[in-house]
């Protein structure tokens, strides 16, 4: 897209004069729905084919839109920082999000802001989720959730420095095939129980018994986090290692760079990173999140006011 970037910045920066600068006010939502529909064809194309069809591995890496990134300020450092005032890259998530369904967020997590930033903080380094700079286990977003998102955003702001900070994302479709007959069964089966993950709180608690895949046996949706699902029977202990095995067999590795989106399908694909190590010095790796339900309506009693936030 790096031939089209520029064409994609005008149509980013015309939100904030028609809505304001608050980027999780509906007002905004509603602009960056509208501009979406002006957005370059083949970038529009690209989005819609993979909302129908995520493809074998279930992600989706657009590269060379406009970020900004010689005017970045310091990348924060701070647990819970999240874009809430207008920004280039804030404008393209909520555009892009608006192409594949409605963007959604978690008011436990970070105070349920719809662009939120994914930094080391200083402190966190041995932290599972998006604080840490450690190895990253492979997990579903949200696993433990009713309303987990249907996709997942990913916007590269600024790279580690060493740029060695891979996104690994890895899908059932790859794996499936290569289950045993045993482990396929039991991980259709409701033998597995997740936690939330520490970002939402140990008040959050865990979910009744589920299975890991589900839905159509020769295409399912998986839920799994490894760093918090718990099998509940010896066999489920045993595919539950296999898959995540599988994963690590079939898994691709992905160096994101300051332009690049990674956008995963949640439902068929488990993401991670790689270790990496922070400096905070200002410089360090900053990506910019956003979550996406295609069918927002089924979560209509979790949202205020028919608003973006899941309470």
């Amino acid at each position: 897209m790096t031939d089209q970037a520029g064409a994609i910045a005008d149509v980013a920066r015309t939100i904030p004069t028609a809505a304001g600068d608050r980027v999780d006010d509906r007002a905004w939502v509603a602009a960056a729905r509208h501009a979406w529909s002006d957005l370059p064809v083949e970038l529009r194309r690209t989005l819609r084919d993979f909302r129908r069809d995520s493809g074998p591995t279930g992600t989706l890496l657009v590269r060379g839109l406009p970020v900004g990134d010689a005017g970045l300020p310091p990348t924060p450092a701070a647990a819970d920082s999240v874009q809430r005032t207008a920004a280039l890259p804030a404008a393209l998530l909520l555009m892009i999000a608006a192409g594949l369904g409605d963007p959604a967020a978690f008011r436990p997590e970070k105070g349920g802001a719809l662009v939120q930033d994914v930094v080391p903080v200083p402190g966190q380094e041995d932290f599972q989720g998006n604080a840490g700079s450690v190895l990253l286990t492979f997990h579903t977003e949200n696993a433990f959730h009713p309303h987990r998102p249907d996709f997942v955003m990913l916007l590269c702001l600024r790279a580690d420095h060493e740029g060695i900070a891979g996104l690994r994302t890895g899908c059932t479709r790859q794996v499936l095939p290569l289950l045993s007959a045993d482990g396929r069964e039991a991980l259709f089966s409701q033998e597995f129980r997740t936690a939330a993950p520490p970002s939402f709180g140990a008040a959050s608690g865990a979910t009744e018994a589920h299975a890991v895949l589900f839905g159509a046996p020769d295409d399912p949706d998986v839920r799994v986090d490894f760093a918090a699902t718990e099998p509940l029977t010896p066999r489920a202990g045993r595919a539950l290692l296999e898959l995540q095995e599988l994963f690590d067999l079939t898994a691709r590795t992905a160096l994101l760079e300051p332009g690049d989106l990674a956008v995963v399908d949640n439902r068929v694909t488990v993401h991670g990173r790689t270790a990496f190590r922070p400096r905070y010095d200002g410089n360090d790796r900053w990506l910019q999140r956003s979550f996406i339900l295609s069918d927002l309506r089924r979560s209509r009693g979790l949202r205020y006011a028919d608003g973006y936030v899941l309470g």
